[in-house]
């Protein structure tokens, strides 16, 4: 009976977790629905909610949104709204350290995630794996002898969260392994390793 038990937990959990996570980020993007006249909205024109459509209205507003952006008058209206916000104290902080996370996360020739490294954390003898996000820059380089780097140390089994530092490139290992597979491995606990044991370059 408990290994029947057992052998259904582990089926049924990782299924009902995914759907659990698909469900919040639909029910979420969802919402932009709102943004309609209440008789454009699906539970008026079909008499019930139907889960999904606001997604996709999300994505194509998100679609058009980077559409528009690429031609002159809209790059003009985005650097005349952007210059609008920064003249507001507390938006402008808020916004623009939002904006240079989203943009180098994002931007195809950003640095974030693009290497995975093996590091000593928190104490020397002791591993984890890393991410390359850049290199130090403007007053804290200056303060920083020798090569440094910066790297994203990211926490376990919820890797949104977790540390930022700059330690010398030479602490580091670069890893033979993709940032997906290090993230999978992370997330897991060290469960899912790779299916190849990571390569460390020489230097």
């Amino acid at each position: 009976m408990r290994k029947y038990f057992i052998t259904g937990l582990l089926i049924l959990v990782p299924l009902a977790i995914t759907l659990w996570v698909l469900h919040s980020v639909i029910s979420t993007m969802d919402q932009s629905l709102l943004l309609l006249p209440a008789q454009w909205r699906p539970e008026q024109l079909f008499g019930f909610k139907v889960l999904g459509i606001g997604t996709i209205l999300t994505l194509l507003i998100v679609f058009v949104t980077g559409l528009l952006a690429q031609n002159f008058i809209g790059n003009y209206v985005v650097e005349a709204w952007e210059a609008l916000l920064k003249r507001i104290p507390i938006v402008n902080s808020i916004y623009s350290s939002v904006k240079q996370v989203s943009d180098t996360l994002f931007s195809s020739s950003g640095n974030a995630f693009s290497k995975a490294l093996l590091v000593q954390y928190p104490r020397e003898g002791s591993w984890t794996i890393a991410f390359l996000t850049g290199v130090p820059g403007g007053a804290v380089a200056k303060h920083l002898k020798g090569e440094y780097i910066s790297i994203y140390v990211p926490t376990t089994p919820n890797p949104t969260s977790g540390f930022f530092l700059m330690v010398p490139k030479a602490d580091t290992i670069e890893l033979d392994m993709s940032v997906d597979a290090a993230l999978k491995y992370v997330v897991s606990m060290g469960v899912v390793a790779p299916d190849t044991l990571p390569q460390v370059k020489t230097k």
